[in-house]
């Protein structure tokens, strides 16, 4: 238990240390998008999710972690959340999915960590299920745990991640900042040949649209060619995928999980719809899904009203109409390109596994390119 204390200190130092140097994009003067944020510009203003990170960063070669996103502060099992996923591309170990797409919920947080640690991760989230008062005489629990392969700058193999440090990163969510970068289980991951990492954003609507807000947590680690509000940073840098074959070589492949939160009031076939549109906003990045990622989108509503209590025979639910959904939509394109961005400006260079060295954004560069468009 000491060393396990001493791993999260440190990864608390390191979010600290990073928060004090870097700045997203809209805090270095450059807003995205039509709609304004939320207060944290975060996921976390949805109402009631909270967000907790455990940094896993050991000697030279473990860099990785665990990050939990929980949807409400009550009994997810007994009062689960309308959700729905989408695969933008299936090279992916996400546990859970199947019964989230046959029963249109969730019942447990979310859980992002590295490839192999998805054993790990259910472990820890079905403990922490069992631990909750109400839940002695659960015998089935549906872990949803969603991974990137950080095995580039982490010691993968060794599988460090425990169920414990699942079971604290959920226990230490909490609102208001998330951190973001270099932290939880974006630590040892990389993004268009950067050090990418944990990012967010989040939307409100006009009152006059309904006043929803829509919050956006991403754990980035894809390639493409990188654009950033429409410049082409990538080609510019001299830095994106297919390098090697159109003029001059960066690894093609990688994942991004991308978890969006609403608390407009909508079931799992709408939520679906908003799902598919947060891949619109990882393509106005320049990702492009390719082969070898598992790009997936985790998409719930945390409308009060609309949470299942698992010992109703009946639901009464109010869900948006059809017809409401464009700016929901607009919104999420808006605040999961702005998350992913994020992820990028907020990380900082890292040196793993067999020395392996990965640069942070050049930041100043990007700047005046955008500046100077």
């Amino acid at each position: 238990m000491r060393r396990l204390v001493l791993l999260i200190i440190v990864g608390m130092v390191a979010v600290l240390s990073l928060s004090a140097q870097h700045k997203t994009l809209r805090e270095w003067g450059f807003p995205t998008g039509i709609f304004e944020p939320g207060k944290y510009n975060a996921i976390t203003d949805a109402p009631g999710v909270t967000v907790g990170h455990v940094t896993c960063i050991e000697g030279d070669s473990i860099r990785t972690g665990v990050t939990a996103i929980v949807p409400h502060p009550g009994n997810i099992f007994h009062n689960k959340v309308p959700a729905a996923i989408y695969v933008g591309n299936g090279f992916g170990k996400l546990a859970g999915v199947t019964q989230v797409r046959e029963l249109g919920n969730i019942e447990t947080p979310i859980i992002l960590t590295n490839t192999l640690s998805v054993a790990a991760g259910i472990e820890g989230v079905v403990r922490y299920t069992l631990m909750q008062p109400g839940n002695e005489n659960v015998r089935s629990v549906n872990a949803v745990v969603g991974e990137t392969n950080d095995g580039q700058l982490n010691s993968i193999q060794l599988m460090r991640v425990t169920p414990q440090m699942v079971i604290d990163a959920i226990q230490g969510a909490h609102s208001g900042p998330v951190e973001q970068g270099n932290v939880g289980a974006g630590t040892g991951t990389i993004c268009f040949g950067f050090k990418g990492g944990i990012g967010t954003s989040s939307r409100v609507l006009p009152q006059t649209l309904g006043g929803y807000t829509i919050g956006v947590l991403v754990q980035t680690n894809y390639g493409g060619i990188l654009e950033i509000d429409g410049v082409q940073v990538g080609q510019k840098l001299q830095k994106y995928d297919f390098i090697n074959h159109v003029r001059k070589t960066e690894n093609v492949d990688g994942s991004c999980m991308m978890v969006v939160i609403t608390d407009a009031p909508l079931d799992a076939r709408n939520l679906e719809r908003v799902a598919k549109r947060a891949m619109m906003g990882m393509a106005k990045t320049g990702g492009i899904a390719s082969n070898g990622s598992g790009d997936y989108v985790i998409a719930l509503s945390v409308a009060p009203g609309n949470l299942i209590n698992d010992k109703d025979k009946l639901l009464t639910t109010t869900v948006l109409a059809n017809g409401e959904m464009s700016s929901i939509f607009a919104a999420t394109i808006e605040a999961t390109a702005e998350a992913l961005w994020n992820s990028l400006f907020m990380a900082d260079s890292m040196t793993g596994r067999n020395g392996k060295h990965v640069d942070a954004l050049p930041v100043d560069r990007v700047l005046n390119m955008l500046r100077n468009r």
